[in-house]
């Protein structure tokens, strides 16, 4: 079994900032991609950010300049630091890695659980 296990959400006022964690635990062989979704209510759940190397990030236009992803391999972990929050930033943020659990299996999607980040006056 393979865990991810967000952290870091919350009630913050626009402009404000926030950083949020993800650490994956279980029966991990490798992990490749690492990432964040978000979904808000009545809309689907859209990409926020990528990470598969330092070099290698992906972020969607809406946060680009305002939202930083990094990661750190030794832990498994990844994270979000979130500045400029705005309303429309409101979601339930989900955490996403990209795992094989041996050197024979196939890559698999995992989720966490999520974490509500609410921006609001």
């Amino acid at each position: 079994q393979v865990h991810l296990v967000e952290s870091g959400g919350g009630l913050v006022q626009p402009g404000g900032s926030l950083i949020l964690s993800c650490a994956a635990s279980g029966s991990i062989f490798s992990i490749n991609a690492m990432g964040w979704y978000r979904q808000a209510p009545g809309k689907q759940r859209e990409l926020v950010a990528t990470i598969t190397s330092p070099t290698s990030t992906n972020y969607a236009d809406s946060v680009k300049g305002r939202f930083t992803i990094s990661r750190d391999n030794a832990e498994n972990t990844v994270y979000l630091q979130m500045n400029s929050l705005r309303p429309e930033d409101t979601a339930v943020y989900y955490c996403h890695a990209g795992v094989r659990t041996d050197w024979r299996a196939t890559w698999l999607p995992y989720w966490g659980q999520g974490t509500q980040v609410t921006v609001s006056s």
